[in-house]
Protein backbone atom coordinates (compact mmCIF):
# COMPACT_ATOMS: atom_id res chain seq x y z
CA UNK A 1 0.00 0.00 0.00
CA UNK A 2 1.36 3.36 -1.17
CA UNK A 3 1.51 6.54 1.54
CA UNK A 4 -0.17 9.25 0.45
CA UNK A 5 2.07 12.14 -0.50
CA UNK A 6 2.76 15.31 1.79
CA UNK A 7 0.84 18.33 0.64
CA UNK A 8 2.30 21.99 1.97
CA UNK A 9 0.60 25.29 1.69
CA UNK A 10 3.04 28.32 1.85
CA UNK A 11 2.93 31.78 3.09
CA UNK A 12 4.84 34.75 1.82
CA UNK A 13 5.18 38.39 3.20
CA UNK A 14 7.48 41.17 2.57
CA UNK A 15 7.73 43.15 6.02
CA UNK A 16 9.34 47.16 6.01
CA UNK A 17 8.91 49.82 3.42
CA UNK A 18 10.96 52.01 1.55
CA UNK A 19 11.71 54.33 4.32
CA UNK A 20 11.92 52.28 7.40
CA UNK A 21 12.74 48.96 6.38
CA UNK A 22 12.13 45.93 8.19
CA UNK A 23 12.75 45.97 12.00
CA UNK A 24 14.02 42.92 14.29
CA UNK A 25 11.01 42.95 16.56
CA UNK A 26 8.24 43.21 13.84
CA UNK A 27 9.99 40.28 12.03
CA UNK A 28 9.89 38.00 15.58
CA UNK A 29 6.45 38.63 16.01
CA UNK A 30 5.33 37.99 13.01
CA UNK A 31 7.32 34.60 13.05
CA UNK A 32 5.58 33.57 16.05
CA UNK A 33 2.79 33.95 15.32
CA UNK A 34 3.12 32.17 12.55
CA UNK A 35 5.10 29.22 14.90
CA UNK A 36 1.77 29.40 17.11
CA UNK A 37 -0.47 28.52 13.93
CA UNK A 38 2.06 26.09 12.50
CA UNK A 39 4.24 27.59 10.16
CA UNK A 40 7.90 27.09 9.62
CA UNK A 41 10.07 29.74 8.15
CA UNK A 42 12.05 28.29 5.46
CA UNK A 43 13.36 31.00 4.20
CA UNK A 44 13.96 34.94 5.22
CA UNK A 45 15.99 37.10 2.89
CA UNK A 46 16.46 40.66 1.81
CA UNK A 47 15.87 41.33 -1.84
CA UNK A 48 18.65 43.45 -3.41
CA UNK A 49 19.38 47.00 -2.85
CA UNK A 50 15.90 46.76 -0.42
CA UNK A 51 15.66 47.60 3.25
CA UNK A 52 12.24 45.24 3.33
CA UNK A 53 12.39 41.57 4.44
CA UNK A 54 10.53 38.84 2.95
CA UNK A 55 9.54 35.57 4.72
CA UNK A 56 8.55 32.36 3.37
CA UNK A 57 6.69 29.72 5.49
CA UNK A 58 5.33 26.62 4.54
CA UNK A 59 3.31 23.89 7.28
CA UNK A 60 1.66 20.28 5.97
CA UNK A 61 -1.76 20.60 4.74
CA UNK A 62 -4.36 19.18 7.08
CA UNK A 63 -6.89 16.66 6.10
CA UNK A 64 -9.29 19.00 6.93
CA UNK A 65 -8.16 21.85 5.25
CA UNK A 66 -7.36 18.81 2.11
CA UNK A 67 -11.14 17.97 2.32
CA UNK A 68 -12.31 21.93 2.21
CA UNK A 69 -10.24 22.28 -0.81
CA UNK A 70 -11.48 19.03 -2.86
CA UNK A 71 -15.06 20.75 -2.17
CA UNK A 72 -16.63 22.98 -4.54
CA UNK A 73 -18.45 26.42 -2.36
CA UNK A 74 -21.77 27.06 -2.48
CA UNK A 75 -23.43 29.60 -2.48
Amino acid sequence: MTEPSVQWEYRVLTVGNAFSGAKDGQIEGILNEWGVEGWEAVNVYAPSNSPKVTLVAKRQVSSSVRRARSMPTIY
